[in-house]
């Protein structure tokens, strides 16, 4: 009985191997038929990649060429050229006289707003918290002997310096804060008055329900001219937000309407090859302009 379990495993065994044996021979024959790295015997997938046609590439650059290309009428061609060509001159002009009026509201105050007056006055204003109004919520950078210091260290620094040796740095920063805060309001150089009132000139103005500003002629007038800065600059923005849309839509009509004519999309093709370590033999790409 052990015996012919025996013999039935072996003929088990010897049949599974055989069936081994004979697949690896039937694969050894078969390969050895044909080539490998031919690609005739592979099926090879090619996949595709689109592209913005022709036209719409050049009414991305220039509004209009696009529709020029496709033989559209002139007037559209000329809608978008002149539309983009009017808006680069507004633009244009409103960045040169936002400098301008930049320039004339810096030169304003350098005219007409002093670093030591500014102490001066403060103790004036705000007799009892004067030093407290020196410190303050913003700071100037000032310079003294290549050192650089900020203006809630001024009142320990005016007792060992003297005004000649100590410069303000009048940044971006320092223009603003002078038209904007209360704090600095001291170092305009309008004849002083009381500011805590609505007449003469230096005056209080409310704003809102609970907040008031000090003002000056001398600081309103700047002040003005700021804001026109600020409006032109604006202006000039806009513009230019304004510009990128007439390039996208007379894109986007140019692409849309070329299809039919050419073929609105390039065709990128891929070519395997598994003699290549990546199995890439190259790319094709075919375009009708």
């Amino acid at each position: 009985m052990e015996k012919k379990d025996v013999i039935i495993l072996v003929f088990f065994l010897d049949f599974k191997m055989k069936r081994i044996i004979q697949l690896v021979i039937l694969i050894n024959v078969a390969t050895a038929q044909m080539n490998l790295y031919d690609l005739n015997h592979y099926h090879v997938n090619r996949d595709t990649i689109n592209y913005p046609s022709n036209a719409m590439i050049k009414s991305f650059i220039i509004p209009g060429w696009g529709q020029f290309q496709n033989n559209d009428p002139i007037w559209k061609s000329l809608t978008f050229l002149t539309f983009e060509i009017v808006g680069l001159s507004l633009m244009i002009d409103y960045n040169k006289r936002g400098e301008e009026v930049r320039k004339d509201f810096e030169t304003f105050a350098d005219k007409h707003w002093t670093l030591e007056r500014w102490y001066n006055n403060t103790k004036s204003i705000f007799p009892g918290r004067w030093e407290e109004v020196l410190v303050g919520t913003h700071k100037l950078q000032i310079l003294i002997n290549g050192d650089y210091y900020y203006t809630d260290q001024l009142a320990y620094l005016k007792n060992n310096y003297s005004w000649n040796e100590i410069f303000v740095i009048r940044d971006r920063d320092f223009y603003e804060n002078i038209g904007k805060y209360d704090q600095f309001v001291g170092g305009w150089d309008d004849p002083f008055d009381n500011p805590f009132d609505d007449v003469g000139k230096w005056y209080t103005i409310k704003k809102g329900n609970v907040e008031s500003i000090i003002l000056t002629q001398q600081k309103d007038y700047y002040r003005d001219l700021r804001n026109d800065s600020n409006i032109l600059k604006y202006h000039a923005k806009n513009t230019l937000s304004i510009l990128m849309l007439n390039h996208l839509l007379s894109g986007l009509e140019a692409g849309l309407k070329s299809k039919g004519k050419y073929d609105l999309f390039p065709k990128v093709r891929f070519y395997s090859n598994m003699q290549n370590t990546y199995g890439v033999q190259g790319v094709k790409i075919s375009y009708e302009w």
